[in-house]
Formats: structure tokens, C-alpha cells, sequence
């Protein structure tokens, strides 16, 4: 028989609920136990019962104890403290041993500054702060930190300073606190800074101490910090727990070393959810979707954890670049049986896959489906519509996004100025542009790249070099943006002088930054400098491709270099895709009547395409230049006995902040009839003045 000391000893070091109640019912049955309602016996059960997450029981015991002491009354309070959602209750309970007499101590305040804590409630816990200084507890070990603790959890640095620098006594606990807050509050260099004093000082990090450093690794993307910390974690011989262990995962995984993340992963006795998860977002975001999916098989295949709507959403996002049909659609039925498409989260992902695939349909019905949305997934559908070159649909979503008051982001308006930039929408720009200043993005590099390339598109140079102008610190994105509008307009020299002040900058270009550089050469005819640009890009270790291809080719064929561009054709191995510079070099021999390298190059282009008619089109040029009638002839019949398609060209016009699309012999607006009179009214009106200038010239 166990004696009612080491009974009450279990009490106070059980954390299971159901032993708890085991034991609770061996002391109420107990024939030894002569004393089972004493505040001793009862005060420990209600702790008993709080550390065991069970509030209900620990509100039952201290509801029919005959006897309560402030002891009973803390032991309460401590229980409510704990439970997020039952926090405030605690200060009902201090109210309540007030009225009865009872005056808090230092456990007291302790426990309700935790309460504010996980309320972050800076005004309650600033409230509770004045009264530890009435009461007189402003030098207590304990309630100097439970302070320190919930200033820092607050983001109140100034705060928790203070309280930090008035402590005499300062452990691992307060150390900490000080670290988080400054991680808190992105003071990620301080928060390093005061590890170095904690460890000088000689107070000994704990798991919760290198989780929280890891963790600012990953923020600045600092991997050799991160592997020194790893390093130091095994040199002390600290063992690693799962906040550790998934700390050190998600900065491997953030710094993209995906190798050595999943060597930590396989070490793990026990992996939780947070665990899999980083592992296989660390694979999407890193672009290695098969190893994410294959990471995703076998957590469904294990018992102990269960994929969650972050799963889903990792591994969707990363298997967006394949078929929908080999992972997107699968996983989207399970999505459904889970009930998990009601998400935002997983909605998001699930549209960009659809548009990747560009099956824009199904992607348009998952938004309309989704019974709440946010920021994310309107911009995504706003992006998707972009990328597949539906720009029209992509102003329209951000238009109705607005009408809907969901705040702007950077994301979104960088995508809609791009489609502003292709539909050659000015007004509507400028007015997106005036959004922007409201916004406070104005110097936020991602649209104010958009906003240079969407005013040099639509022709107004001195406005996209106006924004550039303003922006303090320009990244590589808006050098380029600024360098292919010169380029665009063909002002080769003044790109190359930006290019120069780039490098002054101490930027690395980069592949598009060479794409604007060597177009402007093409323009302006620039063979030397272009060839200068060319090789200095594959010197700098960059592999040219298909777009620096085409603008060299087009250089050197402008400059009548004809066999030298097509040396160049011969180094390119881009598929079926080389066709295009072949076909360039083709056009050029029509300008400049070289007969036999023509010929070459058609064959090349029919080798790929035998039934090319634009290739058979210039091949009949080529020969009416040369004066070969006959081949003329013969190509003229090649020609008819094909059935040749040709894209329709497109006229958008803007008309009171709408965009208005045209095509030849286009029937479908709902206004053909008053355009073909306003057309039929502008015809005459022609003719009239043509006569009218034909008699005055007379």
C-alpha cells in the first residue's frame, strides 16, 4: 500500500490525464489516507489536473474544497494561464481571492503575466507590471522573468530591456527571452549579439536557445552561420529535441541544401507533422518535386502522423510543374475527400498548378468555389491569367479584387502593371501606378520594376526613367527593367552606359540584363559591341540562350555577316526551337539575294517542319530576287497545295478605362454595327478631303 506522501509526490509529477484520475480515485478510496479534503491534499490535486491540461477538473476540485488558502487561489490561476483561450478567466480568479482577503505574492503575478503573455496583451500585462511594483516584487527572480517574458512575446523591445537590464540574476530563461524578442521584432543581428553575450557571460544555451538562432539563419539566409551553430550543438553534446531538430531542418531546407536536411530527417526517432512538412516543402521550394512526392507517399503510409492542408499544399506546389494528370489531379481528389478544399491555403496551390497546365477553366472554378478568400489567392489568379498571356482577364480579376476592399499587395500589382505593359493599357496603368504611391510601394523593387517596363512598353521613356530615378537603391530587376526599355526604344548607347553604372553598383548581371544589351546592339547595329557583350557573358560563366541567340543572329545578319551568323546557328542546340534562327538568317539571305545559303537554311527550317509554309513563302522571295523565275513558279505551287493557317492579329483599343479587342473581319462586338459606321462615316470624310486637296493642288 502506497503511503499519502508518495501519493501526494506522484500528484505533483503525473502529466497524464488518465493516471491522474487514478490516482486522484486511490486517494479518495484509500482506507490509510484518514485526511483526504486538507488545502494540502486538495491544492495539489488542482495542480495535478492543470498540468494535465484538464481545467474542468482542476475548476471541479477548487469548487468543493471546503478550505482554500492563497495557495488554492494560485494553483488556479495558473491552470487558466495556461489555456490560451482561458486566459483572462485568471483575472476573474484574482478578483475573487481579493475580495476574500487573499493578496497575490510573486506566484500570483508570475502566473497572470503568463496569462498575458499568451493573450499578448501588452496593456493587461502593463497593468499587472504596476501592480508587481505596488506589491513590491520588482526584484523577484520569478516575476522579474515571467515580465521579461511577456514584453518580449508583446514585441515590446524597448520594454523588455529594461526589465532585463535590472536583473541582477539573469539565467538561460531570461537570456532567452531577450533573444526571442529580438528575432521578434526582425533585430535578427542582435539577437545573435546577445547569444555571444550569454555564452561570455556564462550562462549555458539551451535547445530553445539554438532553435531560435537557427531560426534567424534561415530569416537572413546566413548557411554557414547555421552550420556553425549545427556545429556547436554537436560539440556540447546537447541532446536534440523536435523543436531543435525541425529548426535545423527548415534552415537547411531555406538555405537550399536539401541533402543535408534530409540526413537530419532520417535521424529522427520521431518525427512529427511540422517535421514532414518542412522536409517536404524544403523539396518543392527547391525544385525537386519527385522527391517531395515520394516524401508524401510514405508519410500516408505511416500510422503515428497524418498529412495536414500545409502537406497538400507543399507538395501540390511542387509537383506544379509536371502533368496535372501524373500528381495535380490524384492529390486534388484527395484534397476533396479530406475536405481540405474549402482551404486557402490548399485553393492557392491548386490554382497555380491548374495554371501551369494551362487549363485556366479549372483554375477559374476552384476560385469561384472557394467560400472565403484572400490576398493570395486573388493574386494568384491575377498572376496565372499574366503568364498565359491573358492579360485582359488579369486586369479584370484585379479590378474586382478591389471592388471587394482586399488590401494590395506588391505581388499583385506587379503582375497587373506587367499585363497593363502587354495590352499597351497607359490609362489604366497610370492609374494602378497612382494605387501604388496610395499604397506606399513606390519604392518596393518588384513594382517599380513592373512600372518602368510598363511605361517604356507603352512608349513613355521619360516616365519609366522618372521612377527609376526615384528609387534610393535599385535591385538587378529594375537595372534590367530600365536597360530593356532603352533597349525597346534603341538607344543602344544610353543602355550601355546603365549597364556600365550597374557595374558600379557592385550588381552581378545577369542572363536578362545581357538579353536588353545585345537587342540594343541588334537595333542600332552594333556588331562590335554586341560581340563584346557576347563573349564577356560567356566568359562571366552565363549560358547563352535562346533569346541571346536569336538577338546575335540578328546582329550579325543585319550586318550582312550572314556566314558567320551561321556558325553561330551550328553551335545552338535548342531542339526544334533553333528553326527560329535559322529562319531569321533565311529572311536575311532574301535581303541580301545569297541563293546557296539560303537554300541552307530552308532545308535546315524543313528538316524540323517539312510543310513550314512561311518558310516556303521566303524561299519563293529568295528566288524572285535572285531572279529564278521558275523556282519562283514551283514554290508557288507548293504554296497552293497546302492548307495554311496563320494566328489572326489582334487591335486593342482603350475607351473609358475598358480594353476593347479587334480582329480582321472580327464580327462578334456587341457594337460591330456602330463601328462599321463610324468606320463607313470616317471613309468619306477621307475621300472628301482627298478631293478637296487634289482641286487646291489643281
Amino acid at each position: 500500500m502506497l503511503s499519502f506522501e508518495t501519493l501526494i509526490q506522484k500528484c505533483t509529477s503525473t502529466t497524464s490525464l488518465k493516471k491522474a484520475r487514478q490516482l486522484h480515485a486511490l486517494l479518495l478510496t484509500s482506507t490509510t489516507i484518514t485526511t483526504p479534503q486538507t488545502p494540502y491534499l486538495n491544492n495539489n490535486l488542482l495542480s495535478m489536473y492543470s498540468k494535465c491540461g484538464s481545467l474542468q477538473d482542476s475548476q471541479l476540485i477548487f469548487d468543493k474544497m471546503p478550505q482554500r488558502n492563497g495557495v488554492s487561489f494560485n494553483a488556479l490561476i495558473t491552470a487558466y494561464s495556461r489555456t490560451p483561450n482561458q486566459a483572462f478567466s485568471a483575472l476573474h480568479v484574482l478578483s475573487e481571492m481579493q475580495i476574500l482577503g487573499f493578496k497575490p505574492n510573486n506566484s500570483t503575478f508570475s502566473s497572470l503575466l503568463q496569462a498575458s503573455s499568451t493573450l499578448v496583451d501588452q496593456s493587461l500585462g502593463s497593468a499587472l507590471h504596476c501592480q508587481v511594483f505596488k506589491f513590491g516584487y520588482m526584484n523577484d527572480f520569478r516575476v522579474q522573468t515571467s515580465l521579461l517574458g511577456m514584453y518580449s512575446n508583446c514585441g515590446n523591445l524597448e520594454s523588455a530591456n529594461r526589465v532585463f537590464i535590472d536583473m541582477i540574476d539573469k539565467d538561460s530563461i531570461a537570456w532567452n527571452s531577450m533573444i526571442f524578442a529580438s528575432m521578434r521584432n526582425d533585430k535578427i543581428r542582435q539577437g545573435f549579439q546577445l547569444f555571444c553575450r550569454m555564452v561570455r557571460m556564462g550562462s549555458m544555451p539551451t535547445q530553445y536557445t539554438y532553435s531560435m538562432l537557427l531560426n534567424g539563419c534561415s530569416k537572413l539566409g546566413d548557411h554557414i552561420r547555421g552550420k556553425i551553430i549545427h556545429a556547436q550543438v554537436l560539440k556540447c553534446d546537447l541532446p536534440a529535441d523536435i523543436l531543435l531538430q525541425n529548426a535545423l531542418l527548415d534552415m537547411y531546407c531555406s538555405c537550399g541544401d536539401t541533402q543535408t536536411a534530409f540526413c537530419v530527417f532520417r535521424k529522427m526517432e520521431n518525427p512529427d507533422l511540422v517535421s514532414w512538412n518542412s522536409m517536404i516543402s524544403g523539396y518543392s521550394e527547391n525544385g525537386d518535386g519527385n522527391k517531395a512526392m515520394s516524401l508524401f507517399i510514405q508519410l500516408c503510409r505511416t500510422s503515428y502522423v497524418k498529412g495536414d492542408e500545409y502537406t497538400f499544399a507543399a507538395v501540390i506546389s511542387g509537383t506544379g510543374e509536371f502533368s496535372a494528370s501524373d500528381y495535380g489531379k490524384p492529390l486534388h481528389a484527395q484534397v476533396k475527400k479530406l475536405g481540405f478544399e474549402s482551404s486557402v491555403f490548399i485553393g492557392s496551390t491548386l490554382i497555380y498548378m491548374y495554371f501551369k497546365n494551362d487549363d485556366t477553366g479549372s483554375a477559374q472554378r476552384i476560385f469561384h468555389s472557394m467560400p472565403e478568400k484572400d490576398v493570395i489567392i486573388w493574386t494568384e489568379m491575377i498572376s496565372g491569367h499574366s503568364r498565359l498571356g491573358d492579360d485582359e482577364n488579369a486586369v479584370k480579376y484585379f479590378n474586382k479584387m478591389q471592388g471587394e476592399g482586399y488590401k494590395l499587395d506588391s505581388f499583385s500589382l506587379s503582375n497587373v502593371l506587367s499585363s497593363c505593359a502587354d495590352l499597351a493599357a497607359v490609362r489604366q496603368g497610370e492609374m494602378i501606378h497612382s494605387q501604388v504611391v496610395k499604397a506606399g510601394f513606390e519604392v518596393d523593387m518588384c513594382v517599380c520594376g513592373s512600372l518602368v517596363d510598363m511605361y517604356s512598353k507603352n512608349g513613355d521613356l521619360k516616365a519609366a526613367q522618372l521612377v527609376f530615378s526615384r528609387v534610393s537603391e535599385p535591385d538587378l530587376k529594375c537595372w534590367n527593367s530600365m536597360l530593356g526599355g532603352y533597349s525597346n526604344h534603341g538607344k543602344a548607347e544610353e543602355a550601355i552606359k546603365l549597364y556600365d553604372q550597374t557595374l558600379k553598383q557592385g550588381l552581378i548581371p545577369d542572363q536578362v540584363t545581357f538579353v536588353s544589351l545585345l537587342s540594343a546592339c541588334s537595333h542600332c547595329g552594333m556588331v562590335e559591341e554586341g560581340k563584346f557583350f557576347w563573349n564577356y557573358m560567356k566568359r562571366n560563366g552565363l549560358v547563352p540562350g535562346f533569346k541571346h541567340y536569336s538577338c546575335m543572329v540578328s546582329l550579325l545578319c543585319r550586318a550582312g555577316l550572314l556566314n558567320e551568323a551561321e556558325e553561330l546557328i551550328k553551335e545552338a542546340s535548342f531542339g526544334e526551337n533553333v528553326t527560329g534562327l535559322w529562319r531569321i538568317l533565311l529572311s536575311s539571305c532574301v535581303v541580301y539575294r545569297n541563293l546557296v545559303l539560303g537554300v541552307r537554311a530552308a532545308e535546315e527550317v524543313l528538316r524540323w517542319n517539312a510543310e513550314d509554309g512561311a518558310t516556303f513563302i521566303l524561299i519563293s522571295n529568295l528566288y524572285a530576287a535572285a531572279g529564278i523565275w521558275d523556282g519562283v513558279a514551283e514554290m508557288r505551287r507548293k504554296i497552293r497545295g497546302m492548307t495554311l493557317g496563320k494566328e489572326p492579329g489582334l487591335s486593342w483599343i482603350e475607351i473609358i478605362d475598358k480594353i476593347h479587342v479587334f480582329a480582321s473581319n472580327d464580327q462578334s462586338h456587341l457594337q460591330v454595327d456602330n463601328v462599321k459606321a463610324e468606320l463607313h462615316r470616317l471613309q468619306e470624310n477621307m475621300k472628301i478631303w482627298e478631293t478637296h486637296e487634289i482641286l487646291n493642288a489643281c
